[in-house]
């Protein structure tokens, strides 16, 4: 993810966070389906994908607390 996307991103209201959260995980999956049948020509792009889930994950959670008052 580039700097910008993750500046963008975590700009994001909850739901749009999630939205995009939705799409990296099914596009996680085709790729890791893909990469089972045939070789991907950069399997780099599993562990990018995955790290970018987490950070996702991580902004959705912090939004989170922080309507909550938590924090």
């Amino acid at each position: 993810m580039k700097q910008k996307e993750k500046i963008n991103n975590s700009k994001l209201s909850a739901d749009g966070l999630r939205v995009e959260l939705e799409k990296l995980e099914e596009k996680q999956f085709r790729l890791g389906f893909k990469h089972k049948v045939t070789p991907l020509s950069n399997p780099m792009e599993l562990r990018q994908l995955r790290r970018d889930i987490a950070r996702m994950k991580t902004w959705i959670r912090s939004n989170d607390l922080q309507a909550s008052g938590k924090e």
